[in-house]
């Protein structure tokens, strides 16, 4: 199978970015070769825990004293894995992503001990943790969150619901976000630490969608968290809430990449061994045509992608930058893949292809952590912002 690796040699990346790649490459060629089976929640478990046991995990961590790879998270590495994860298997790269996106507020905020508890065990794949921000009413709009926790004593109490949490009813533990109401609006919220289990709070809902991914509505009725659950200080949790997708958003766009990346091998495998009227599908210029649009935006994503996550890397604030990472990689890839799917024909919407996988497992990264229409909002912020006032 085609497999581009030039783009390596680009300066956004480092020696160790690349025996990084190598690596994971092999890794992926071996260990998911074969397929993840039905169930889709015993799936996700044994690949946390063999992407644990592969020392894997420890990127989507910081700090070596929790067994990460290094003190801060590496964005570029991170990238790198969920680019050649996404280009073997949607589930793989979901699997390590809610392992970074699920305890990233534990990795900025968490005290020593909340790390001690939680981090280690992740980064070891022995925890799979869930990021509980969306709610049924509040998606997009954070400061419309409802979901409430209220003071009482050396404990706060939980009421509300939340949505479409990835890892919702296999994740051994929760970091929720709820309104604490210090102030109006978003600078009211708090984040806690939830364990599977704790009495009060339940799994409502399993949610199914187009590709299968865990995925849950969870509910809170007078559910008891003690106060050294809470991360970080009341009333930052928006803070924590973003920091945790800036790190990660740029991510997603890597993800995507890895997946617009396989339509193309997968097109040009299909367009160079296709007979039709006494050619090959890949000599007629409307399928020249289609294959120079997908190699085009998979660069141009690409060079995106790593700009945002080297900047991020240097201590650089990425909002905008990640932001147009997001967008540009998942609606391109979502085009990649659909000319795939017509380069295939019939046989690329037969169920269990790898492209008519591609085509199901890319609707969503159009969506979760912030969807397309507010990037292009935060970019016209930012844009608007650095422009100052007229």
């Amino acid at each position: 199978m085609f497999h581009d690796t030039t783009w390596l040699d680009w300066p956004f990346l480092e020696p160790r970015h690349r025996a990084l790649a190598r690596d994971i490459e092999g890794w992926c060629a071996t260990e998911l070769s074969h397929s993840h089976g039905s169930d889709t929640d015993t799936a996700c478990r044994d690949l946390v825990r063999r992407l644990g046991a592969a020392g894997w995990l420890r990127y989507a961590i910081g700090g070596t004293s929790w067994g990460a790879s290094g003190e801060t998270i590496d964005t570029r590495a991170v990238c790198l894995l969920r680019e050649t994860l996404a280009r073997h298997s949607g589930l793989a790269d979901f699997a390590f992503a809610m392992q970074g996106l699920g305890s990233g507020a534990l990795t900025l905020h968490g005290t020593p001990g909340q790390k001690q508890r939680y981090l280690t065990r992740v980064g070891r794949g022995e925890a799979m943790p869930a990021f509980a921000l969306s709610e049924p009413g509040s998606g997009s709009d954070v400061a419309a969150m409802q979901c409430a926790a209220r003071l009482d004593g050396d404990h706060y109490v939980l009421d509300g619901e939340k949505s479409w949490i990835s890892n919702g009813g296999i994740a051994d533990f929760y970091v929720v976000f709820a309104r604490t109401g210090e102030t109006p609006g978003s600078r009211g919220l708090s984040a806690f630490l939830v364990e599977a289990g704790t009495p009060g709070f339940e799994i409502a809902e399993r949610i199914q969608v187009i590709a299968p991914h865990p995925l849950a509505r969870l509910r809170f009725s007078g559910c008891r968290i003690p106060v050294s659950q809470r991360l970080g200080d009341p009333g930052q949790g928006f803070k924590i809430a973003m920091q945790t997708l800036d790190i990660f958003r740029t991510s997603v766009a890597a993800a995507a990449l890895g997946m617009a990346r396989r339509a193309l091998a997968e097109a040009l495998e299909r367009a160079t061994t296709r007979p039709m009227f006494d050619q090959r599908l890949a000599d007629f210029q409307i399928t020249q045509v289609k294959l120079a649009a997908m190699a085009t935006g998979i660069d141009t994503a690409a060079l995106l992608t790593y700009r945002a996550a080297w900047l991020r890397d240097q201590g650089r604030s990425v909002t905008r930058e990640a932001a147009m990472a997001k967008m540009h990689a998942t609606e391109t890839a979502q085009q990649v893949i659909d000319a795939a799917v017509q380069i295939w024909g019939g046989i690329g919407v037969v169920s269990g292809h790898p492209v008519e996988e591609l085509y199901r497992e890319i609707r969503a990264l159009r969506i979760y952590e912030g969807a397309t229409e507010v990037q292009q909002l935060i970019i016209a912020r930012e844009t608007l912002k650095a422009f100052g006032p007229a």
